[in-house]
């Protein structure tokens, strides 16, 4: 049976893949992960440029790409609308808009970013988090199906950002962070009715979003929460193992491969890795931890081989060796600019978008070299990251959205 569940998360995770749809943040596997072989490594803002539509409003989020549709979601100024947008693929036209009205305070550490969270589809419907606002489940043409209001208010100073994730027959959010008062809970929801299905609630919050992984043919959901990178059950919400050794601001997403995880505590807290045997405290199992890295890391890294890939807050590139934490690439210059970006993969190639809305490429190897540097909105600002589907490339700034293919002329 253990064989069968992991063959058949394989067949599914390469199916999605194959299929270059991008249903989440960071795409099928929630890894940042892509099989694509055909992307542009350069552009410009006449370069390569398949169509640009202007956003009414800004946003930190990232596109989401399933066939020949585009969703994304933004929020007004204070929050007090907060949107589901969809786009016709081919020509950026948008076909809809729907809106959330939220005429309660929430706090954020600015008053345009409420909109940090991606939605998430499954092909059938697609569901948005706006926050204390609630979570929204929708079909393709618009229909709202259900929506959960009755979640709390989310209040911590550095607002929310964790995206939904579907799971089978659930959607799963992490709801939160509070900062003083109010739960900070792990809550999965029937994705055709919005019933609760579990909730397991946390005693700190954070900012990641959930990933799941298949280790050794059981399905396994890893969450950054508190001081200890946590798995939990994706079908029932408990609590398979924990590992010791985070600090408070959690913010990366976890990574897992080759039977390690990795988690990263941001805010120039520790980073820890270790090898997943069996359940319970696996503290003793770790491999390494960085007691204190050298910035910020808001963005969320990748495992690539036997390194590990990531972009601290400031611009500092990183590579690790998966299994001594080694730093590869600690003399390096930083990249300008700095990044609240997740990093994507694609064939030899990591991508990265920076605040200042360019995009970095990078050769994915132990040897630090920068392949190119691509302006696309010179003066623009992004906190977003790329999705990626069949040879194109969604880039979201804070005015605009753009679809980049290689020769395409806008």
């Amino acid at each position: 049976m253990r064989l069968l569940s992991a063959l058949l998360f394989l067949t599914c995770t390469t199916t999605l893949a194959l299929a270059e749809d991008w249903p989440a943040w960071r795409g099928p596997t929630g890894q940042g992960e892509s099989t694509d072989t055909t992307l542009p490594l350069t552009w410009s803002a006449t370069k390569n440029v398949k169509w640009k539509v202007p956003l009414e409003h800004q946003g930190n989020s990232t596109p989401i790409v399933w066939k020949n549709r585009v969703f994304l979601t933004q929020a007004n100024k204070g929050g007090t609308t907060r949107s589901l947008l969809c786009f016709d693929r081919a020509d950026g036209k948008k076909l809809w808009q729907k809106d959330v009205s939220y005429d309660m305070k929430e706090k954020n550490w600015t008053p345009d970013w409420y909109a940090n969270a991606s939605p998430t589809t499954d092909g059938e419907r697609v569901v948005a988090c706006f926050g204390s606002a609630g979570l929204f489940c929708y079909d393709f043409a618009g229909k709202e199906l259900w929506k959960r209001t009755d979640l709390g208010t989310w209040e911590h100073s550095f607002g929310n950002s964790a995206s939904p994730v579907i799971h089978e027959d659930l959607v799963i959010q992490w709801c939160g962070p509070n900062e003083k008062e109010g739960p900070n809970d792990l809550i999965a929801f029937n994705k055709k009715t919005g019933e609760t299905a579990w909730k397991m609630a946390q005693p700190t919050g954070s900012w990641a979003t959930p990933v799941l992984a298949n280790i050794k043919g059981k399905d396994q959901m890893l969450l950054g929460v508190g001081n200890f990178l946590k798995s939990f059950d994706p079908h029932t919400g408990s609590e398979l193992w924990r590992c010791e050794g985070l600090q408070s601001y959690v913010y990366p997403s976890a990574l897992y491969s080759n039977g390690i995880a990795v988690g990263m505590s941001g805010y120039g807290k520790s980073s820890i890795a270790l090898r997943v045997n069996g359940t319970g405290d696996l503290t003793k199992d770790r491999l390494w931890m960085h007691p204190k890295p050298a910035n910020q890391r808001v963005g969320s890294g990748m495992i690539i081989g036997e390194h590990l890939y990531i972009i601290d807050d400031n611009g500092a590139p990183r590579c690790y060796e998966l299994t001594t934490g080694k730093n590869l690439w600690e003399s390096e210059d930083k990249l300008r600019a700095g990044t609240w970006g997740s990093i994507v993969q694609a064939k030899d190639r990591i991508y990265v978008v920076m605040k200042n809305s360019d995009t970095y490429v990078l050769a994915a190897k132990p040897q630090f070299e920068i392949l190119a540097t691509n302006t696309i909105e010179p003066g623009g600002r992004s906190n977003s990251s790329l999705a990626i589907s069949d040879g194109e490339i969604f880039l979201r700034t804070f005015k605009h959205l753009y679809c980049l293919k290689e020769g395409a002329k806008p």
